[in-house]
């Protein structure tokens, strides 16, 4: 399992950070990053959907429709042919998703039984699988006349959350005597938790200080003011995505990623302080 993890998290950064070296030279339509938050955003989704027992599942076209609409409602307003602010645009997106489904389950509506409950599962999901993801997408045009900003911004939104991860598991591996929720995730332990978190500070200071550009103005306080929150809301992405799993009965959300378990496993602790980051460094920036 260890070996398994290692090679797999390495093709992992290796991907994420050739999308954010490869799009600072594409702006701004960064066309990698949208394919990489689309598509990471739909298989997430279609985990999710079919982690949901079949009595109470929403469809799976109408959850995949309404996370890539959220999804893609990122980019009009930075297009020079549209222009706009792009949080209306998010804004209006979800809206009319929310007003979309209502509408598919008007046309489809024979009897009563579970349809409130499969609507507000495909506004939960578009909500946690497109909006969540959506405050990484903005940080991208932090400063579009000097993509290498948004770079570092958004290279600190992934990989302080997922550092924190690495520290947490090696710490609570070899350390790990007491557990923090034992109900919800068993194997994670309060040990684990402190590694993490001091892995997560410690990887906020080298990159925010590995380029001239310093999102974080290369302040030690708000460097690990930065490592320190993003480290525990990370923590609690992971544990509110295992109490998912387990109120729907699974260990794993697929098996799509060696090592780690499904796609929703590996961006669970990514995009829940994803609007944490996005506050934190837009007001840094301006």
């Amino acid at each position: 399992m260890l070996r398994t993890r290692l090679w797999m998290g390495s093709i992992l950064v290796v991907l994420a950070a050739g999308m954010l070296l490869i799009d600072q030279h594409l702006a701004p339509w960064f066309p990698f990053l949208f394919v990489m938050l689309l598509g990471l955003s739909l298989a997430a989704c279609y985990e999710l959907v079919h982690l949901v027992e079949p009595a109470r599942r929403p469809q799976g076209w109408l959850c995949c429709l309404a996370v890539a609409a959220v999804i893609m409602a990122n980019w009009p307003a930075h297009l020079p042919e549209l222009r706009g602010e792009p949080w209306l645009w998010l804004a209006g997106t979800f809206g009319g998703v929310v007003l979309a489904v209502f509408l598919v389950e008007m046309a489809g509506f024979r009897e009563p039984g579970g349809i409130v409950g499969r609507m507000a599962l495909v506004v939960f999901i578009a909500g946690y699988l497109g909006l969540l993801p959506s405050f990484l997408a903005q940080l991208r045009w932090l400063n579009v006349d000097k993509p290498l900003v948004g770079t570092m911004a958004l290279a600190l939104a992934i990989f302080v959350p997922k550092v924190c991860d690495i520290g947490a598991y090696f710490t609570g591996r070899f350390l790990g005597r007491h557990k923090m929720a034992p109900v919800l995730s068993p194997k994670k332990t309060w040990e684990g938790a402190a590694g993490g978190l001091l892995a997560a500070m410690a990887i906020a200071i080298a990159l925010d200080r590995v380029t001239a550009v310093a999102p974080l103005h290369g302040d030690l306080l708000l460097e690990m003011g930065f490592g320190l929150s993003i480290g525990i809301v990370s923590m609690l992405g992971d544990l509110a995505e295992s109490m998912i799993k387990r109120d729907c009965g699974h260990k794993d959300a697929s098996q799509a990623v060696p090592g780690f378990g499904g796609i929703l496993d590996v961006v669970d602790s990514v995009i829940f302080p994803a609007p944490v980051a996005y506050f934190f460094l837009s007001s840094l920036a301006a």
